[in-house]
């Protein structure tokens, strides 16, 4: 066997005190990286301009205190996703409440219902239908902000597509105008 021309190098054998040195020296990167963290962001998203930051007294109407416009036969009316804000800019919270009925098969179709309480902070009460359950869709990606309800809602374009399978989708928006909900589809809504 001939010597090696290149000479064995100390730090080319791993020991356990080169793994304790990078052990440590991770673990001060990590506790160090803890401390020096970046400052807080200061860009906000504007609201709209009708609307009002509520209260913090005046609580949200809360679905399950009232009864929906939805005939459910023998099963009662279930709210699947509910959201609040303040959607006609009076200060004061509206919840919105996506409702259907507690089918034990398929997927029953959903109303929407818009919530307030008198200005005196009484009962809870339906003002508002925003998608009646006999339009046959189901809605999805469901929320208020900026004083509006956004949804997708799912649907079928005729009586021949299987229930399971909803063939359209369409992105809508419900905007507070003029004494009213209005409906609109978002800046590049698509249906499919």
């Amino acid at each position: 066997m001939q010597p090696s021309a290149v000479p064995e190098l100390a730090h080319t054998h791993t020991r356990p005190i080169h793994w304790l040195a990078t052990a440590t020296a991770v673990a001060g990167v990590v506790a160090l990286s803890s401390f020096l963290q970046p400052g807080a962001a200061t860009a906000a998203q504007p609201s709209a301009p009708e609307t009002t930051s509520a209260p913090a007294n005046v609580a949200a109407p809360d679905p399950a205190a009232v009864e929906f416009p939805i005939e459910c036969g023998p099963v009662k009316a279930v709210v699947e996703k509910k959201a609040s804000g303040d959607l006609d800019g009076d200060g004061n919270p509206e919840t919105v409440a996506v409702v259907h009925c507690d089918s034990p098969m398929g997927t029953p179709p959903d109303g929407v219902y818009v919530l307030t309480r008198g200005g005196d902070g009484g009962e809870p009460r339906v003002v508002a239908t925003l998608l009646d359950p006999k339009d046959g869709t189901t809605v999805s990606d469901f929320a208020v902000r900026g004083g509006a309800v956004t949804a997708t809602l799912l649907g079928y374009s005729s009586a021949d597509v299987p229930r399971c399978c909803p063939d359209v989708h369409s992105d809508v928006k419900w905007r507070w105008q003029n004494g009213a909900f209005v409906r609109s589809a978002p800046a590049g809504a698509r249906s499919v």
